[in-house]
């Protein structure tokens, strides 16, 4: 059953990361919840591109703005999207992330939300597995609920997904000026113009179940 935000259970004051392949994923596929809960403690990671002069002082703004706290790490992330090794990404994700326990931890789609970025799926995989392995201490898990019909429009929400929730308007608006103004996107940008009206989650709060919904997924390769 989809669950909205409005929902006084998702209110509460919480602990909660997103991890993220990518300084404005965070904001991209998850803005609009970060801006909805000013309660909730937050931590934002993303995985790549520290060394980016241009990009990481724009995810630390970002991060301020939000009131939020967060590090960059800086797996490759050229181009080509050679595949890193599982441990690579895994160990990253634990470099990054502060050692706690976390209420709800947001992550990328194992098949990504458009088609397709290999760095978010590597991202997804290896949060599932370190909650499964208990490396992270998390008791939910979000991931990112988007499709693109296989590039034939942008990214938009699954309302079928756990948690779907129609932004309201003066939140979408805040979103979009993260992409635009502070990340610097033009607005006949890819990123600016898919900016999501909606967003959407799956949301486990098992990881058995997680780990066996990630092994019965079909590939997208």
């Amino acid at each position: 059953m989809t669950m909205s935000l409005e929902n006084p259970e998702v209110k509460k004051s919480k602990s909660v990361a997103v991890i993220v392949a990518h300084p404005d994923d965070e904001t991209l596929w998850a803005g609009g919840t970060i801006l909805f809960h000013p309660q909730w403690n937050w931590t934002v990671i993303s995985l790549s591109r520290a060394k980016d002069t241009d990009r990481s002082p724009k995810f630390f703004k970002a991060l301020q703005l939000y009131g939020a706290q967060g590090g960059m790490g800086d797996l490759d992330d050229g181009p080509e999207q050679n595949p890193l090794p599982d441990e690579e990404v895994e160990n990253q994700v634990l470099a990054l992330l502060p050692v706690q326990h976390y209420d709800l931890v947001i992550t990328h789609h194992p098949n990504g939300e458009y088609t397709r970025h290999l760095r978010h799926e590597e991202v997804s995989r290896a949060v599932i597995r370190l909650w499964q392995q208990n490396r992270i201490d998390m008791a939910e898990l979000w991931v990112f609920a988007y499709e693109d019909g296989l590039k034939s429009y942008p990214p938009e929400a699954v309302p079928e997904a756990t948690i779907y929730h129609v932004l309201d308007k003066d939140i979408w608006q805040r979103k979009y000026e993260m992409m635009t103004d502070t990340y610097g996107l033009k607005a006949d940008s890819w990123e600016a113009t898919t900016t999501p009206l909606a967003e959407s989650f799956w949301r486990f709060n098992n990881r058995e179940e997680a780990l066996q919904w990630l092994n019965n997924l079909p590939s997208e390769l």
